[in-house]
């Protein structure tokens, strides 16, 4: 820890003698990314600063433990009482902040839901997985802006077994992904279903179709041809980052096991069982039994359990 620790702080250093040069203004995409690993880098050094404080108070309270007077022994006892869980519990931290970050966690994320096995009730329950997830990002005050959205009508009433996949994409920068202009086959089309005023009327909905990959993007739930093309892209891009980074890992690692699987009810990762009001994750082997509240966007102890298992796996690796 004490290697990686003084890496993370010569490069806060470093970074903040760059970000204060005028010259790196200049270039927008170098200032966003510096900026973003100033936000990382400066809870470590903050809390370094604090640990060193605390570690040389402890140091002087054990050097006063070893005096003759017991007045001074006494108080040092008291000190080491009370400085000793601070500092324990100020170095895990300190350990987890310096464990190695996803570099795509600070964006956005693009998020598709898809009904899997189950027929129009599997679409139902697809419905609500987008609703609790919805409620969840409201409660942590995110906002949510739907891209595309396809609403089931056959199944009624409560849903029986069936199931959804959901998948989380990180939203994609021009940097990361270079699409050109002559790798991409648009068409445009009338929209179809309901929609606003002339959305129904006019060649308005686009199709990409990105050659070298053979990936294909339809958007129609804006109002013009220029809007369904913008939110097709971001969704293209998205899209194509996720597969590189597939690729990238897969040649790192064969067994990764995929974020969304056929889609059937043998490849579930979590259960909702609605008459026993249970939510299980069979990844962490964790059962909640306060569906209603889930289902409700109460997340929390879910994914505190989920990123705490994560940390270990990180810790021992």
């Amino acid at each position: 820890m004490e290697a990686r620790l003084r890496q993370a702080l010569a490069r806060a250093e470093e970074v903040a003698k760059t970000l204060a040069d005028p010259s790196t203004a200049s270039d927008p995409a170098r200032l966003k990314a510096l900026g973003r690993e100033h936000t990382t880098l400066e809870p470590i050094v903050r809390l370094a600063e604090r640990l060193e404080r605390l570690e040389s108070e402890l140091g002087q309270a054990r050097e006063m433990a070893l005096e003759a007077d017991p007045e001074l022994v006494a108080l040092a006892k008291a000190e080491l009482a009370r400085l000793t869980p601070q500092v324990d519990t100020m170095r895990a931290e300190l350990h987890e902040l310096l464990l190695p970050r996803d570099p795509l966690d600070d964006r956005d994320a693009i998020v598709e839901i898809r009904a899997g096995t189950g027929g129009g009730e599997a679409a139902l329950f697809a419905s609500e997985l987008f609703r609790m997830i919805r409620r969840f990002a409201e409660r942590k005050r995110l906002s949510v802006e739907p891209i595309s959205l396809s609403e089931g009508s056959e199944a009624q009433g409560r849903i029986h077994t069936s199931a959804a996949t959901v998948a989380v994409l990180p939203e994609a920068e021009d940097v990361d992904v270079v699409i050109q202009p002559n790798d991409l086959k648009i068409d445009v089309f009338r929209s179809s279903g309901p929609g606003g005023q002339s959305v129904n009327t006019t060649d308005s909905a686009v199709r990409i179709t990105h050659l070298p990959t053979g990936l294909v993007v339809s958007q129609q739930d804006q109002k013009s041809q220029l809007q369904n093309k913008l939110k097709a892209m971001e969704v293209l891009r998205a899209r194509r980052l996720a597969r590189m980074i597939a690729e990238q890992e897969a040649a790192r690692s064969r067994d990764r096991r995929a974020m969304v699987g056929t889609g059937d009810r043998s490849a579930k990762i979590r259960t909702y069982n609605f008459p026993q009001s249970r939510v299980t994750d069979h990844r962490i082997n964790l059962s909640v039994y306060d569906l209603t509240g889930v289902m409700d966007g109460d997340l929390d102890e879910l994914v505190n359990a989920l990123r705490m298992a994560s940390r270990q796996e990180m810790l021992s690796a």
